[in-house]
Order: structure tokens, then sequence, then C-alpha cells
């Protein structure tokens, strides 16, 4: 390891970790200009009067071909940064100090003609949201080559057609002249964030920005979106500013990552460096706050970060992070720490980076290491907790149910002949794709959506009405959600305290004192503060409003909580105490929770049965413990094959797209009548007799509880995914072919 030599001050020739940077990389002593490269930059935005710091002595730079990561939690400044490089600073917004070149280009002297060329040529940004990106009244092909003209000189329209089919294929998109004909809510999540990336790439940008570009995305459409991404930087030279608070996405897409807190950059250096020994206690603490195999709600607390990000404009007198840091020292809250140098091309700026990784754990290991749910099952002689144990316990059941809507020339079956089951104080995890049934299913559970005619949803044993106008007030009490996107389920103009406090006098009876000291509690418990009842869901960080709805839900006591994606916009620390507090509440008051995700670990992490749904129909069920073990159906084996890794310690680095199956082709299309199983078109293990194309499979138990729908016997699955060193092989299209 290099020796530790501070490198503080704000001179960009003496310190920021640029020239350190440079270094790591080899570069000459006289390099090209980078792609970009930010200097000594303070961000502030005028609130009531007076300027707050949201950025404050930022200094990174990328490199041409480079794939930059930034990290932190809400409200660090990543957005910020990203809006400051483009120049798209909201009206409060300025650049108060520092610099800004991209290819060598001042971004910060530019007129208004510079800075349009430099939008339509030079650099290229994907929202996390692709759905706000595009226009809902214009065509795919419209938008896409309205992109085109803008960055290149003026074609005719068969050029310009032409242009905007090569994109498209570019980034993947089968039949791009089908998709050019359609409009936005007509594709899919991953096939709407493709456009967008054909859009951004259209200029062949030299820096490209992605802001959250997975966030909303399934495993394998984003698997797809990153495997995509890495082939068409070094095929159109460009580099790449990657914001995001996955870290394995990080670990996975990113060259050097630089880690912001509360406006500052804290720790810089090479992302598997970085990730496998982090030398900033922030650092150490975000990857102590992702869920790691062989972690378990049963027996592990997620190390959640304590406290709260400093508001914008507060700046204690010594480190950032030090209120919340279980190392801080007299020095470290009297004098702000430089950057340290510790290892090639790697600095933290903590006086104790020597001992980051010491960091005292902030959860106590759990008193009673076994859940209730599981307890109960052990009693009776069973491993775990399964789906056929009988009445006794069970909570809410499903089934038989299917459901079909109707849309212009045909019907789509959503989903067909679904049946599940959840107990007391268990959760039950759905995943799949988008478009699998997952939501639809969630929504037939809520009253919101009515099955078709046989089906049957029943709580503690009696049948609930199919739509929710039908349902007591006790039943609205005990059912409630937690919507993936808050800014569709919370009212704009009610205040954080109207939101929490309405749903604990409607459905909970309280009010007064009683009302106010429930809802302080709620307010602690999802990690808001008293500063936020006051205020709007305009003006909160998407992770805040998620908070916000996490209160709402559980405002009234319910004993069953759907939880649709309730953790994708929240950072990993926040994410953390969510997965805690749901873990807390399932333990205290046997709650139990539909929890849908697009993220397998977390899934793992929580879920005690799992339900693996695909194109409207169960491919497999079982408890967690079984479904991500061999054996798998081969759908489930490409999701997990799907997942991100963080980097361990010890291990060595691979290429992710080695171990992933590769889905050939999109989901079948719901109004299509398909013959045999539903998985055969995209399967890697369909069989040659031709079986799996004319006959439909049925569930076959390979263990107590764990029903796997598939032709291969369950002995031949596990054989085949399985290698004698116990791993599960990847990338064999045509396994198992009889």
């Amino acid at each position: 390891m290099a020796d530790e030599v501070s490198v503080g001050g704000r001179s960009p020739e003496s310190c920021d970790g640029v020239t350190l940077a440079a270094q790591y990389r080899g570069a000459p002593a006289a390099p090209a200009a980078p792609a970009l490269a930010v200097r000594s930059l303070d961000v502030a935005y005028r609130v009531r009067g007076a300027d707050q710091l949201a950025l404050r002595n930022v200094s990174f730079e990328i490199a041409r071909g480079e794939t930059y990561g930034l990290v932190g939690e809400s409200g660090s400044g990543k957005s910020t940064a990203a809006l400051a490089i483009v120049r798209y600073l909201p009206r409060n917004g300025r650049v108060s100090a520092g610099s800004i070149s991209v290819g060598g280009r001042d971004v910060l002297g530019m007129g208004q003609r510079g800075l349009r060329d430099l939008r339509a040529r030079h650099i290229s940004m994907v929202y996390q949201e692709p759905g706000r990106a595009l226009n809902p009244s214009i065509r795919i092909g419209g938008q896409l080559t309205e992109a085109i003209k803008t960055s290149n000189s003026p074609r005719n329209e068969a050029e310009l057609t032409a242009a905007a089919e090569t994109m498209l294929a570019r980034v993947r998109i089968p039949d791009p002249r089908r998709v050019m004909d359609r409009y936005p809510h007509e594709l899919s999540g991953g096939m709407a964030q493709r456009v967008v990336i054909a859009m951004a790439l259209s200029a062949t940008p030299e820096l490209l920005i992605l802001d959250e570009p997975t966030t909303a995305l399934d495993a394998t459409v984003q698997a797809e979106v990153l495997d995509l991404l890495a082939p068409l930087r070094d095929e159109l030279g460009m580099s790449v500013l990657f914001i995001s608070h996955n870290l394995a996405v990080i670990s996975q897409m990113c060259d050097r990552v630089g880690v912001l807190y509360a406006g500052e950059l804290v720790e810089e250096g090479p992302a598997a460096e970085l990730l496998r020994a982090p030398r900033h206690p922030y650092t150490v603490g975000l990857l102590r706050c992702v869920p790691r195999p062989g972690q378990r709600k049963d027996r592990d607390r997620l190390d959640a970060i304590p406290g709260f990000l400093p508001q914008p404009g507060d700046k204690a007198p010594g480190c950032v992070f030090a209120p919340r840091c279980g190392l801080a020292i007299d020095e470290c809250r009297t004098a702000p720490p430089p950057l340290f140098e510790v290892g090639s091309g790697h600095v933290s700026r903590c006086y104790r980076h020597q001992v980051a990784q010491d960091l005292p754990l902030t959860q106590s290991p759990l008193a009673s290491p076994v859940p209730m749910a599981e307890a109960e099952a052990d009693a009776d002689g069973d491993a775990g907790p399964v789906a056929d144990e009988g009445p006794e316990g069970l909570l809410v059941s499903v089934e038989g149910v299917s459901k079909t809507f109707q849309a212009r020339g045909g019907s789509v079956r959503a989903l067909r002949d679904v049946s599940v089951s959840l107990r007391a104080g268990q959760t039950l995890g759905l995943v799949g794709e988008s478009g699998s049934g997952k939501t639809t299913l969630a929504r037939i559970l809520l009253g919101l959506t009515a099955p078709d005619p046989g089906g049957r949803v029943t709580l503690d044993g009696a049948e609930l009405a199919a739509t929710l106008a039908k349902r007591p007030l006790a039943t609205l009490r005990d059912v409630q959600i937690v919507f993936q996107n808050p800014d569709s389920a919370l009212n704009r103009r009610a205040t954080v305290r109207r939101l929490i406090g309405r749903p604990l006098a409607k459905l909970a009876g309280l009010s007064g004192p009683a009302l106010a000291t429930r809802l302080a509690e709620l307010v602690s418990s999802v990690r808001l503060a008293q500063r936020h009842l006051p205020l709007k869901p305009g003006q909160l960080s998407g992770g805040l409003k998620q908070r916000v709805a996490i209160a709402r839900a559980f405002a009234a006591g319910p004993r069953v909580v759907v939880c649709d994606e309730p953790t994708s916009a929240l950072d990993v620390s926040v994410q953390a105490a969510i997965l805690n507090l749901l873990g807390d509440l399932q333990a205290e008051r046997r709650t139990s929770y539909v929890f849908i995700s697009h993220d397998l670990e977390i899934v793992r992490y929580l879920a005690d049965q799992i339900v693996v749904l695909y194109a409207g129909r169960v491919l497999e069920s079982g408890p967690a413990s079984a479904v991500f073990s061999a054996p798998h159906h081969p759908y489930t084996e490409a999701l997990l094959s799907a997942m991100p890794r963080l980097p361990v310690a010890g291990e060595a680095a691979g290429d992710p797209a080695d171990t992933r199956i590769q889905l050939a082709g999109e989901p079948p299309s719901l109004s299509d009548a398909i013959s045999g199983c539903i998985f055969h078109t995209r399967c890697p293990r369909k069989l040659s007799s031709g079986i799996c194309e004319s006959t439909e499979p049925g569930l076959l138990e390979g263990e107590p509880g764990h029903l796997i729908r598939c032709h291969i016997p369950i002995g031949e699955l596990r054989g085949l995914q399985l290698s004698p060193g116990g791993t599960t092989p990847r990338n064999s299209p045509g396994a198992g072919s009889a």
C-alpha cells in the first residue's frame, strides 16, 4: 500500500484526487483533456433569501472511455452534480465556485448557443423514469427522429427513418420498424428505457450521464441494459457518469467510484478496491446496508447508518460525517479532514481511514433468531413454513384466481389459475419480470381489481368481496398497500402531517393526544424528522416520499401489507432501515407481507415463501431457502443468474456476463393462445422431444412445499444445475435436451 499522504485543500493542482486518479491510470504528464473535469465545485440553492450549499469543494474527472460511478444517499448531491454539469439547475440553484469542463470546453463560461450545441452534440443524459422522458402523445419513431435531427445535420425523412431503425437495433430492440410505430405506453419498462438510451446515443456524445437508469427495471431487463452499455461505450468511444444507489450495479459497471456525502466527496478510488476494502466509515456503512447471501430477517438485522443527513447549508466545524460516525474522535469534530492517499488512486477524507472497517455495528444481534411462524412450523416437526400445513395459522388464501382484461382487438389474460397462501407473521415474495402478473395479483387481494368468476380470496377463512367498495371497514384496516411510485400515491397538496394523520383518524379511530403520539411514533419508525411534517410531497426527495407512504400504510395497524416495490426508489441506508422496520413489525405484531420486488437479494432476505410468476402463470413456489437453492425452474435459474453481486474481499473479479443466462426475445403476448409450457419460447433448457411446445407441465413437488412447473424431472434439473463444485452452470442453451 502506498504511504498515506494528505492531499487536502482547494487547489486542483495539489489536492482533490484528480492527480491521484491520473497516477492510478498511468497517464502521461500532459494528457489530452479528459471527457469531464469537475474541480473545486460549489453549488448553492437560494432558499428563503439565503444560500444553502448542496455541493462543497467537489472534484473528480472522467477519462475518455472510462465509466465513473457516483454513489451516496438521497440528498447527498449526486443529481445536483449531474444537473450542474449540463447546466440544468433549477432557478434557485447556481454554481458558486469551481469549474466544469467537458472535453476541454468550459461549460460554465458558455453562452446559450454554445450550451445548446453542448447538449445536442457532446452530452446526453438518461433519467431514472423512461415514462417521464418520453412524450406519451408522440410515437417512438417521431421522438427518435427528432433527437437525430437535433444532433446532426438535416437529413431527408428516409435517412432519418433509417438512422432511427439503426439506433434501435444498436440497443438490441427486435423489429425496430414495428417499435417505431408504437406509443410509449405500449412498451415494457425495459423497452422504453432502451428507447431513451437510443435517443441519448443518437448524438454520439462524448459523455453519457446515467441517473439511476435501471432502478425501475426487473432483474433480467436490468442485466440486459447493463450488458448493452459497456460494448456501446467501447464502440462509440464515449465516457459515462453512472449515478446509482445500487452498489452491486456500480461494482459491475464502473472503473472508478466517487462517494458523496452531504455534498462532499469523501472517498474515491478504483471500483473493485473501494468496494472490497473501503477506507471511509460512510462507505463501510453503505456496504453494510446491503443484504448479502446468508443474511435473513430472522437471524440478522441490516446495519443501517444511524441519524440523518444534515440539512443543506448546515456545516459542522469538523468532518461532515462525524455526527453519524461511530469512529469519530475529537479531531473529527473540530477540523475538516483533508483527502488522504490510501492506495494507488484511492483517497479518503477521514482521519481514521486505517481503522474504517472497524466501524462499530449499530444493530445488536436478535434476541430470538427464529421467527414465530418458523418456530410454530418446527414444533410440528417440519423444517420450515410450508404452504400445505392445514388451515390453522392461514391468514390469506388465493385459490384458482384468473384475470382477463378486455382490450382493443381481443382479451389479455394477465393471470391464469393462480393459487397462493400466506400465514400470519410470514412474508410471501412475488418475483418475476415486468408484466408477469405480480401487481395484478396484489390488486385482486386488495379489492382494487375484480378476478374472473370462479376464483376465491379469503381472509381468516372468510371469502372477501371482489371489489373494495363491498368490503367492510375492518377489512380495509386489515389489508393495506405501499405502492411503488409515491408520486402517484401521495396527494401533492397535503402536508406530511395530514397524509399520515388521516388514516390514523379514519381507520384507526384516533384523535387528540393519542393521534399525536402515534403520529410521532410512525414518523420516527420510518426515519422521518419532525421538520418534515409541515412539508408537501413536492418538497421531499424520492426516498422521503416513499417513507411517508410506508408510514401511512402502517397507520391503522394492518394485519396484511402489500408492498409493491417499496424500496426500489430508496438508497441503501434507508432501504436497510425500512427492511429492519418491516422485520421488527412482523416479529412484534405478526404482520404479514406480500412483498413484490425485482431485487432478489431483498426478497431472499425478507421472504419466507416465494412464488415465481411468468406471463400470469405460477412456475415455481415454495420456502425461500428451497427456491434459492437448486433445483430451480429454468426461469428462476435465469432470474438468479441476472442478480448483480457486490465483490467479496479475497474473491477474484469475474465478468458477470460469463455467469448470466441470457433469455432470448420478449415474454409471450398475453393476448395470444400459447400451447405447451408458457416459457418454452425462451427456455434455455427446452427439451428437443417437442413436449415443451405441445403439453403444459404440471406443478411437481421436489421436496415438501417446493413446486416446480417443468417437464424435466426434479432430480435431472438438480443434476443439470449443480456442477461438481456446487455452482450453477450458465449460458448453456439446450442443456437438458433429450
